[in-house]
């Protein structure tokens, strides 16, 4: 019997509360609770899709995976490995195997910098080899992403929007990363820009056997690219399916929602509007019980003090709901 293959990335239970301080002294009076107990999987060659409303937390998990910034509680694994607190050292050669493409492919870039340097940063700070084998590996990634290498020489603001993100692609591809958070990558770009963007994503996936964490706010792009989907609601993860199952049978009310919201391409077909309705939830004082109970059209008793938990109720199907 062949053994199921170590995850790439394994998340379990992730939380991350930034302290609210205010006065002369500066005491936390509070917390704002940006991520609150999120687990999932990644397994090689795959994309999980992160999706929900702005300010669910989407890109605090992505920082906190990368340990961009500090997680408050949880366990990370990288290829079997736990890397929750490794010190600043020990992390180092960790970071080769995990890379992140920002959202704003203009702002992530030096405006100082000469493109073919930026792409060659990470090869210099982990001290690849002599500059010409840098520039050798940099002339590689720029073809591979569709970039010509006579534009190694320019600056940032010489590039289109669509390109400054093939060189934000190239940069991430510079070590040979196993893992890559794609933050937003596509959201600053004209549609069909990002359908090129896409399908370089899904290209490079196919060839380097990439895993990615797709965060994204824009469900058709993240139909496209994912092999699963995690829902997303005020800093815990609602839903976690194949996307498949996700979008022809979603379990929870928010999901639902979410999928109601989408606009049909098609004026003939006509459908029910399901408006949430109601205001998000400041994260920093969520509701007791489940956090969706004060906008949910089902809500019992039972939501509005009990927190449900993520659990299994069909195989490979994760909900946390009460009512399912």
């Amino acid at each position: 019997m062949l053994e199921a293959p170590v995850p790439v990335l394994q998340v379990d239970g992730l939380k991350k509360h930034f302290p609210v301080r205010k006065g002369l002294l500066r005491r936390t009076v509070g917390y704002v609770y940006a991520v609150d107990d999120v687990s999932f999987t990644i397994g090689p060659g795959e994309t999980l899709g992160l999706v929900g409303e702005s300010g669910c937390g989407k890109t605090t998990v992505g920082r906190a995976i990368l340990r961009l910034i500090e997680p408050t509680a949880g366990v990370l694994r990288l290829e079997g490995r736990d890397i929750t607190h490794l010190g600043r050292a020990e992390l180092r050669p960790f970071r080769k195997r995990m890379q992140i493409i920002f959202q704003d492919p203009f702002s992530s870039l030096n405006p100082r910098m000469r493109v073919g340097d930026i792409v060659a940063e990470p090869l210099k700070i982990h001290g690849h080899s002599s500059r010409q084998v840098r520039r050798d590996r940099v002339a590689e990634l720029f073809d591979r992403v569709g970039l010509r290498i006579a534009q190694m020489d320019n600056y940032p603001h010489q590039f289109s929007g669509g390109q400054r993100q093939r060189i934000g692609v190239a940069r991430a591809l510079a070590l040979n990363p196993k893992l890559i958070v794609c933050d937003e990558p596509v959201s600053a770009l004209d549609v069909s820009i990002q359908a090129q963007v896409i399908n370089l994503l899904m290209d490079l996936q196919r060839d380097l056997q990439l895993s990615y964490l797709f965060i994204s706010h824009n469900l058709a792009v993240v139909e496209h690219i994912s092999h699963r989907i995690a829902v997303m609601y005020l800093g815990r993860v609602v839903e976690y399916t194949d996307k498949t199952t996700l979008f022809t049978r979603p379990l929870h009310p928010y999901t639902e929602a979410l999928l109601a919201a989408v606009p049909v391409p098609d004026p003939a077909i006509k459908r029910a509007k399901r408006v949430v309705q109601g205001d998000v939830p400041s994260p920093l004082k969520p509701p007791a019980g489940c956090h969706f109970h004060t906008r949910c059209p089902y809500a019992e008793a039972r939501c509005r003090v009990e927190t449900p938990a993520l659990r299994e109720v069909e195989p490979g199907h994760h909900v946390a709901c009460h009512l399912r």
